[in-house]
């Protein structure tokens, strides 16, 4: 294709990412005579393209990540380059041609990261040379101009640098990282004009107070070093904007007490030190917006710390003794649009108008001078008293008198006042209800009207925001005013494409409407694409626009002229498009294909394609149909062998043949983003670069990040954008786009699908904001995707299971959503089952029980348990347990309707169906049976268990009990309180491995406690520490012997506030656990035998005298995994394994509250979280005033003692099951 007339006003283009490799390079890149600036990075270049002699006015070139070996060529004949970046490539000394350097305005070379191991001979000809970048090779240049000296990883050390660099006057940057420098050189110190010095990576152990010299330094990195202290002389740094402190050895001496003398300062980064406190003059860095102190030993921060207003980012992460300091009141009660304000909440719970009211007036804080202000009213409130009566007399006198003038105005002759102009015209009467009906604008509500033949037609509320571009509509919304009467908004919108008489016809109705509802409002005028503020709230800013129109009174629409093309569909979770040639042999079995013919499409399926693949093809094509075509098109699914005719007549004929033909590892190429500019006499064409999507939570390759996170987001309204796809170019047109940069951007598509060799069924198409092809957004990331759509399950089916999920899900109650639930933090604390009761329930489930059986597993079989070892669980292995209950029958209401209908026989069988009868009820069983499967696995197991009982024992039971069995699964310390009632109190969990622990010779530890009910009672070994004893639990210690004949001697330690009824389980455990070859002996708290007891147990330690927290401890988990943030409450019986990672957990008891925050927590919900702890803590004020809580954040694994005691046996978390 020759050029048009757009090619030589391109001034910049950027075609990075394309593969140029064997001399594929497009031969119109010399057109374009203006390119000032030119991108071929990662396009597999071996050698400088010959085409490049043609861009005389080229400045700046780039190509860098390529397969370059030399830099001869035509670049000595661009005399206009300012500027080569050849990072990255394959250059070697002979590589480097020496005439570059004699380029005139040459200011910027970049060869790092090749092979360079000498000094280009040349380099002193570069006079004008500022930035020269030879990093990641082995040579250092110096030059007088210089303004930038890059020599990160050169193995730089005191010995191999200079020592002046007196003559480098211009030299403001200078990196010197990831080196073996053990001081900062001296030859630094006498730079002048120094504004960046990196030196992370180092050794560096001391800085000199010769730094005092760098005045004009803004920005210094010492990170990754071994400095433990600073010299007083960097407070001298007036103009430090950044300084970088992370991964040192320093603590609070270190740093100097003056650094608040930084004025300049804006970011103060100290990670992975060993601060205890910083300085409080730091926060008197008032321009301070990053602090970062994340894994240090901060025990708390300055109070002032609070008056840094412009602070962005404050990092105090793994600091595990921190207390923050206490924060002036929060004025903004706002949050992520939450109003965390404990009233609202409290509102929001359900609570009553008296609670809310008291909350309101217990929640301000204490302000001395408020209380001042409110004495002076009072001492001053006669006078204001007497001020009010005179004000009031005054205007008394005032009303009066307007009142008189209104009845003189009421009586006074016609001609006295005259009217408003328009009060005075005498309408006629003019009859509406031939466009408009009764109840139009009588209810709150929205209302759109279609101009169709000279008249508006109702659109139905489905198609409301979705606007044709060749039509004009009418827009009524009905509210009610603050008075609580009727009011109105009426717009008329007018389509891109519409016709004048449609224009003329939606004006004059929409004042016809406004006059039949006798409104007072103004009719609005919006024009597709300048839409107001106001009318895109009306639809939630949520409009888009379709192509066509209804049938002009005037005018006939003509058909639209579709281009028929064919796609492959591929993709797993969101299907994409790829188009294909228009012929029989581009047919693969694998795969499904769309052929878009314009009003018939068809959904072909290989024999061996995926039903999922084919539904989501079918699905793409309906909403093609929906949002294109009108609902007109024909969509036709079918099966490899059952093609029509008419399709074989769409791909020019039958092959003989459908063969696999697609590669196994087939991916299309990266697309690529391009935003269109428009200047004066010149265009540019430079390529977005994506950032990453928020949504990997692993960076992957490179290679694999575009397809990855192009987001709709990227596009902006006001722009042009070019979507290369390689077989797909699109061009994108938003709303606000000027006319100029559309109109160039369509010629510029045409030509850049022309110059870089695209396959014959490429096609270029236009896509205006709002109107976009399902093939264009499929392109990107979670814009308008194709969701699996289960059709096996009805209405009820979706009511009675789970209902809708996902994204489905968040769209559908999108407007019922609550933004967030707090309602838990206000419900009273769970009551403790009282033991009577408890008892009674754990009678009435083993009443029901008629037997049980127990499997262990052992290798790769599940092994019948002994009886006697019914009770006891190891950590490291699974257990199966079937239990069979009986279960009454009911059979009343059978046969109360039987005999009804035997009533209604005939007389002469009455005797005999009484017989029958009989029989019937002597047959009816009086009870059933219901099997359930308890499978119990330790925290220290692995799945296998769980697999080998699906795959073996599982599918043996169903054989036994078909249609009668029940499958519960269990872990660790959350099993079900009926399956825990069956061991009555005596669970008891112990660590390692069945059989390898019974031969274990060292003291074990068990601790006996009861969460929240006697139902959940259990004995946990745990680690043998005297500092884990606690004065109201009852534990068991085992001290065992090398005797044959004496195993050893096992403790039941009752402490002295424990219950009774649990020193009383306890020595029944005692008796339970151990045989007679073992001493047994009950010892009271502090009546402890020392030689055996407190051997046994590792040395006498101080411990806690009491649980006060085992009264008030709560759990809460707060995520955001319905969509919304919400606050629930785990049960009293809760253990370690209920902390997710993913979530924050608020732990209360009693005294502090604990806000745990996982590794994998977002941000937002830290937060959200953090508020939402304020409101609990301040409702719990307001109920338990003598009990404030104090709010402390906990790290998952930095907990304290006093967090992890709250938890029955605390241990290392366990890791994540394969």
């Amino acid at each position: 294709m020759e050029a048009t007339g757009v090619l030589p006003f391109v001034r910049g283009v950027d075609l990075s990412g394309n593969d140029f490799k064997g001399g594929y390079f497009p031969e119109n890149v010399k057109a374009m005579t203006s390119l000032r600036w030119l991108k071929l990075n990662r396009t597999g270049l071996c050698y400088l393209p010959e085409e490049l002699g043609a861009l005389q006015k080229l400045e700046h070139l780039s190509v860098s990540h390529n397969n370059l070996t030399t830099l001869h060529g035509e670049l000595s004949s661009l005399p206009s380059l300012r500027a080569i970046v050849a990072r990255a490539n394959n250059l070697k000394n002979s590589g480097v041609p020496d005439d570059i350097f004699k380029l005139d305005d040459l200011s910027v070379l970049d060869l790092s990261y090749n092979q360079l191991t000498e000094c280009p001979r040349e380099l002193e000809n570069a006079k004008n040379m500022l930035v020269l970048n030879l990093s990641h090779n082995r040579q250092l240049p110096a030059l007088t101009a210089l303004q930038a000296l890059h020599l990160r990883n050169t193995q730089r050390t005191q010995s191999n640098l200079p020592t002046s660099l007196e003559g480098l006057s211009n030299l403001a940057d200078v990196d010197l990282s990831c080196n073996d420098l053990t001081r900062v050189p001296e030859c630094l110190y006498t730079l002048p004009s120094l504004r960046r010095l990196n030196l992370s990576s180092n050794q560096i152990t001391e800085l000199s107070l010769c730094i005092d010299q760098w005045v004009h330094v803004e920005t210094l990195n010492l990170s990754r070093n071994q400095l433990t202290s600073l010299p007083s002389a960097i407070c001298k740094l007036t103009k430090l904007k950044k300084l970088y402190l992370n991964s040192n050895k320093l603590d609070f001496d270190g740093l100097p007490s003056g650094i608040g003398k930084l004025t300049s300062l804006e970011e103060f980064m100290a990670a992975n030190n060993n601060l205890e406190l910083i300085p409080e003059s730091l926060c008197r860095c008032t321009k301070l917006r990053k602090l970062v102190l994340n894994k240090n030993r901060l025990v708390t921060l300055p109070e002032t710390i609070h008056f840094l207003t412009e602070i962005e980012v404050l990092d105090v992460r793994e600091n595990p003794s921190l207390v923050m300091p206490p924060k002036p009141a929060d004025r903004a009660a706002e949050w992520y649009n939450i109003d965390f304000s404990l009233q609202n909440q409290l509102r929001l719970a359900g609570a009553s108008p008296a609670t809310v009211a008291a909350a309101a007036a217990g929640s301000g804080p204490k302000d001395p001078l408020a209380r001042k202000m409110r004495l002076r009213r009072l001492k001053d409130s006669a006078q204001d008293d007497q001020a009010k009566q005179v004000l009031k007399g005054m205007s008394d006198v005032a009303q009066e008198k307007n009142k008189k003038q209104e009845e003189g105005t009421d009586a006074r002759a016609p001609g006295g006042k005259a009217r408003r102009w328009d009060q005075s015209l005498e309408k006629p009467h003019l009859d509406y209800s031939e466009f408009f009906t009764e109840d139009v604008g009588q209810l709150p509500g929205l209302t759109i009207w279609q101009i169709e033949n000279f008249v508006p037609v109702l659109v139905e509320e489905a198609f409301h925001g979705k606007f044709y571009e060749a039509d004009c509509y009418i827009v009524l919304k009905t509210f009610l005013d603050d008075s609580g009467s009727l009011n109105w908004e009426i717009y008329y919108w007018i389509g891109g494409e519409s016709t004048l008489d449609k224009k003329a016809c939606s004006a004059i109705h929409a004042v016809n409407l406004r006059n039949y509802l006798g409104a007072e409002c103004r009719t609005v005028r919006e024009e597709m694409g300048d839409e107001s503020e106001e009318f895109l709230q009306v639809f939630d800013n949520d409009i888009s626009y379709i192509e066509g129109g209804t049938a002009s009174g005037f005018y006939t629409v003509e058909d639209t002229h579709y281009v028929t093309r064919m796609y492959r569909v591929y993709g797993k979770k969101n299907i994409k498009l790829e188009p294909v040639p228009l012929k029989g042999a581009s047919l693969d079995p694998r795969f499904v294909f769309l052929l878009d013919r314009g009003l018939d499409i068809y959904v072909w399926r290989g024999t061996q394609a995926t039903l999922s693949s084919t539904t989501k093809a079918r699905l793409f094509a309906e909403k093609i149909n929906k949002n294109e075509r009108k609902g007109k098109a024909e969509i036709t699914l079918m099966m490899q062998g059952q093609e029509p005719p008419e399709f074989w007549e769409a791909l020019g004929g039958e092959p003989s043949e459908i063969k696999k033909h697609v590669p196994d590892d087939f991916w299309p190429p990266q697309p690529k983003l391009y935003k269109v500019g428009l200047g004066l006499g010149y265009l540019e064409l430079p390529q977005i670069n994506y950032k990453l999507s928020v949504e990997h939570k692993t960076r992957p390759k490179v290679e694999l990040l575009p397809r990855m996170r192009l987001l709709q987001s990227l596009l902006d309204t006001r722009c042009v954008y070019i979507l290369d796809c390689w077989s797909d170019v699109f061009i994108w047109l938003g709303r606000k786009s000027p006319r100029l940069v559309r109109a160039a951007a369509l010629k510029l598509g045409q030509e850049l699908c022309g110059m870089l060799h695209r396959p014959r069924h490429a096609a270029v198409s236009r896509s205006l904001e709002g109107t976009e092809a399902q093939v264009f957004k499929a392109k990107f990331k979670n814009w308008d995707d194709v969701l699996s759509v289960d059709y096996t399950r009805n209405a009820e089916a979706v009511l009675q299971g789970p209902g809708l999920t996902g994204r489905v899900k968040r769209d559908a109650e999108k407007k019922d959503q609550m933004k967030a639930d707090l309602t838990a933090l206000f419900l009273p604390r769970q009551p403790p089952m009282a033991l009577a009761e408890a008892e009674q329930l754990m009678e009435e489930w083993n009443e029901d029980l008629d037997g049980m059986e127990g499997f262990v597993l052992e290798g790769k079989k599940f092994a019948r348990l002994p009886e006697e070892e019914f009770g006891h669980f190891y950590t490291q292995d699974c257990y199966v347990f079937l239990c069979r209950y009986w279960v009454p029958v009911e059979y009343e209401e059978e046969e109360e309707k039987k005999e009804e209908k035997e009533e209604e026989k005939a007389g002469a069988e009455g005797k005999e169906g009484e017989e029958a009868a009989a029989e019937a009820e002597e047959k009816q069983p009086e009870e059933d049976f219901q099997c359930i499967v308890y499978f119990w696995q330790g925290r220290e197991a692995s799945n296998m268990g769980w697999l080998t009982f699906t795959f073996s024992l599982q599918k043996k039971f169903e054989s036994l009990f078909p249609g009668k069995l029940e499958v519960v699964r269990m872990t660790q310390q959350q099993e079900n309180p009926k399956f825990l009632s069956h061991f009555k109190r005596k669970f008891i969990i112990h660590r390692g491995k069945r059989k390898v622990a019974q031969g274990a010779q060292q003291p074990s530890l068990y601790q006996i406690r009861t969460n929240g009910s006697a139902l959940c009672t259990r004995c946990i070994q745990i680690s043998t520490d005297s500092s884990l004893l606690n004065s109201e639990f009852c534990f068991i210690l085992k001290v065992p012997f090398e005797s044959e004949d004496n195993q050893g001697i096992v403790y039941a330690w009752v402490g002295r506030a424990s219950d009774p009824d649990e020193a009383k389980l306890a020595e029944d455990i005692l008796n339970t656990m151990f045989d007679a070859s073992y001493s047994k002996q009950v010892i009271n708290e502090g009546e402890e035998p020392e030689n055996f007891f407190w051997v046994g147990i590792g040395a006498q330690k101080p411990y806690d005298d009491d649980a006060e927290y085992m009264k008030h401890t709560r759990l809460f988990r707060c995520s955001n995994e319905k969509g919304y943030f919400a606050v629930t409450e785990k049960c009293s019986d809760f253990c370690q394994d209920d902390l997710a990672d993913d979530d924050i957990m608020l732990l209360d008891n009693g005294q502090e509250v604990y806000m745990w925050v996982g590794t994998q927590t977002s941000q937002v919900e830290i937060k959200l979280s953090l508020k939402a702890c304020q409101v609990y803590i301040q409702h719990m004020r307001s109920k338990e005033h003598e009990k404030p809580r104090r709010l402390r954040l906990v790290r998952k694994g930095n907990e304290q003692h006093a967090f992890t005691r709250c938890f029955h046996a605390w241990s290392a978390f366990r890791k994540a099951l394969a």
